[in-house]
């Protein structure tokens, strides 16, 4: 928030780098500043991992500044105009973005966003070093990725099975347990994983090396 703030940027993100079976805002953010009603809003969105943010960063590692939202996707959609007016309307009209590694190789997003003009290339430099430094610190994450939350013993057990292709009826009589007892493991690894199916599940712990 200094840092932004020193620039005349007082909104920051920062976030890692979406996978594709990890496109969820919220799954990916480490920490920002925006109102709590702005980041609910666009997390109900879907539209972070295809941003216009997420596309230019792919394509290059050069900082850059603009003054469209870069939030937004590129479809140019009625939504995306929507989009663009409510940060806007929350004083965040231009941003500063680039992506950077740490010694770990993790991958991260940094924005700085704000209402003025373009940035001097002296005060980009003193941005980018500055979140470098950050980094070198570790104030973000962890060196390994991971899940948030420990899962069980049994959740790994029927994420496996599952990964073998079994139905919740045919890991139940495999670990002797009820189908329903299945399930609900079932359902507590894809909240611990993040994941919105058993499929993602399963591919979020084989990433993870759980299974």
């Amino acid at each position: 928030m200094a840092l932004g703030k020193a620039h005349g940027m007082p909104f920051f993100l920062v976030a890692s780098f979406p996978k594709a079976d990890k496109p969820e805002f919220l799954a990916n953010l480490i920490s920002c500043n925006w109102p709590a009603s702005l980041r609910d809003i666009y997390h109900s969105t879907d539209a972070f991992g295809f941003s216009k943010l997420v596309g230019r960063l792919r394509q290059g590692v050069r900082p850059f500044f603009t003054r469209e939202c870069l939030f937004s996707t590129a479809l140019n959609s009625e939504s995306d105009a929507d989009q663009k007016l409510l940060f806007e309307s929350q004083g965040l009209v231009s941003s500063i973005a680039f992506s950077l590694h740490d010694a770990h190789l993790n991958h991260y997003i940094f924005v700085f966003s704000g209402t003025r003009d373009a940035l001097p290339q002296e005060d980009v430099a003193k941005l980018y070093f500055g979140a470098l430094e950050l980094l070198d610190l570790d104030l973000t994450r962890s060196p390994q990725d991971g899940p948030r939350e420990k899962l069980s013993a049994r959740e790994l057990e029927c994420l496996r099975w599952s990964a073998a292709g079994k139905s919740s009826e045919e890991i139940a009589v495999i670990l002797n347990i009820s189908g329903h007892t299945v399930i609900s493991y079932l359902k507590s690894a894809m909240r611990k994983l993040d994941s919105v199916n058993r499929m993602q599940a399963v591919a979020r712990a084989c990433r993870f090396r759980l299974l």
